[in-house]
């Protein structure tokens, strides 16, 4: 296992201080100027699975407040909403120094029998032909300022690999559909809680990307500023984050300075294992006069 890998699951196992109250580290994410937002998700998830016994996570529902300062632990305060015969609720409120910067409601269920239905997987090319996203960044840290590159290109625990990658700094604009694969290899073995805090993290990834995609624009611009404004997770089984995952993303809307973003990820077989929707801030950056 490598030290991204292992740091990742360090992050996603809180550390119980007293009776509904659990802290987690800032540090070790995808950003190093605010803690990434799947983070706080993930993390907050792992600290609601610790007040939940045999049963697993069906939604959640998140806001980002305020951005997380990446040097500061993180506090997670569950309240126990409710705990019926079927459904077990927490709501859980991510503090740092003394104020809110995610508030979650999340449902667990027990295990049911019922009807079953799904929309087919796209079609797409296979992760094994794709380049991954350290071989495309590599390909162009040349064209950022050095002070950044050990950033840009150091190991990350998330293996992604996009279908289509667009050019980071001069994009053409495109559809707004977009199918990434991703997975963990090290995740293997872990408990089905752990494996729903993984995919929460990882469902933050790209996403929010779809809504700018029509416009001509990425991260790396310099035109837009971005920020998750709120996060909802249907899970709708198990995963296996060790093994691929196709992630398929679209934004029907954006407007007022906002994207709508969707997405659903399937397993290797083609089984929908979780549906994502999330909206944004994508403000446009005016030009210095």
């Amino acid at each position: 296992m490598s030290d991204a890998h292992e740091t990742l699951l360090n992050l996603l196992q809180v550390e119980p201080l007293e009776v509904d109250l659990f802290r987690g580290t800032g540090q070790g994410g995808e950003t190093p100027t605010r803690i990434f937002g799947g983070q706080v998700i993930g993390q907050a998830l792992a600290a609601a699975y610790q007040t939940v016994e045999e049963r697993l996570c069906h939604s959640l529902h998140a806001y980002f407040i305020r951005p997380g300062d990446p040097e500061t632990p993180v506090i997670y305060q569950v309240d126990r909403a409710r705990d019926g015969g079927s459904f077990t609720t927490r709501r859980v409120v991510a503090i740092q120094k003394g104020r809110q910067i995610l508030n979650m409601s999340a449902s667990f269920q027990v295990d049911e029998e019922g009807w079953s239905h799904q929309h087919a997987m796209p079609q797409v090319e296979g992760p094994e032909e794709l380049a991954d996203r350290e071989t495309l960044r590599a390909t162009v840290a040349d064209r950022i300022p050095e002070k950044y590159h050990a950033e840009f290109l150091r190991p990350r625990p998330i293996d992604i690999r996009e279908v289509a990658p667009r050019d980071f700094f001069t994009p053409e604009p495109a559809d707004d559909v977009n199918h990434l694969w991703f997975r963990m290899a090290a995740a293997k073995g872990i408990s089905p809680a752990l494996q729903h805090c993984l995919l929460a993290y990882a469902s933050d990834m790209n996403l929010l990307g779809s809504s700018l995609r029509p416009h001509g624009q990425t991260w790396f611009t310099g035109q837009v500023m971005s920020a998750s404004l709120d996060h909802a997770i249907w899970f709708h089984g198990p995963a296996q984050f060790s093994d691929w995952h196709l992630y398929t993303m679209e934004s029907p809307w954006s407007g007022g300075g906002r994207g709508f973003n969707r997405g659903m990820i399937y397993n290797r077989d083609g089984t929908l294992i979780a549906s994502v929707a999330q909206e944004g801030l994508i403000r446009p950056i005016k030009p210095k006069a």
